[in-house]
């Protein structure tokens, strides 16, 4: 596990904390300088998404894994940096950036589901059950990513506005859930690891929340 007091850790939250600033730039260029409100949302979600990590570290005391970071961050940044044109231009940086997005959804599923083993002794979550949850709960998230495009779309057009996300083809919407898919896979396989961190965040949330809704009642 790569601390962030490590070298490397310490470089790969120098590299987080860069793109969150050209996050940050993307979105002030698109908001002041293209004044396009469709471009604005597309970089301003994924500022959003990129902006968790220290969130997290401010508001509940507690540094994510170095690696994890770098995953959220990456995975903004080729969204964000996708709405720019490279979505069009690039044939394969859409399928690249669903693969990083498949990856970091299906690490929260493990989180989720690893919470639910802990915090209920009478569910016992067999390890081959995990990584099917984890891969079906990233498949799951995705198609509905997609149905959520298709449907802004269908309101956009019907208002006369363009789509606020980007929507092509079916065949295009498969190509996207493939590589949800792997990116799952390989998360599933090697890397749920670096989600424990998660975990236990989630873990500590809900206990806090449960002694209190017990305090209350």
């Amino acid at each position: 596990m790569i601390d962030a007091d490590d070298g490397l850790g310490g470089a790969l939250a120098y590299l987080a904390s860069g793109l969150q600033v050209a996050l940050v730039g993307v979105f002030l260029y698109a908001a002041l300088v293209e004044r396009s409100f469709g471009l604005a949302v597309n970089s301003g979600l994924p500022l959003a998404i990129a902006l968790l990590p220290r969130y997290v570290r401010h508001r509940h005391s507690y540094r994510l894994n170095p690696v994890l970071t770098l995953v959220i961050v990456g995975g903004a940044a080729f969204h964000s940096v996708g709405s720019l044109g490279f979505y069009r231009s690039i044939g394969w940086f859409d399928q690249l950036a669903h693969g990083v997005a498949g990856a970091l959804v299906a690490g929260v599923g493990y989180a989720l589901v690893q919470v639910v083993d802990t915090q209920h002794d009478r569910v016992t979550i067999p390890p081959r059950l995990r990584f099917v949850f984890v891969v079906v709960f990233a498949v799951a998230v995705g198609a509905a990513w997609e149905i959520v495009e298709f449907s802004l779309e269908l309101v956009s057009t019907a208002l006369g506005g363009d789509a606020l996300l980007a929507q092509y083809d079916l065949a295009d919407v498969v190509l996207d859930l493939g590589f949800d898919v792997i990116g799952a896979l390989v998360l599933a396989a090697w890397g749920t690891s670096y989600f424990d961190g998660l975990r236990r965040l989630f873990d500590d949330y809900l206990g806090d929340s449960g002694e209190e809704t017990s305090r209350r009642s």
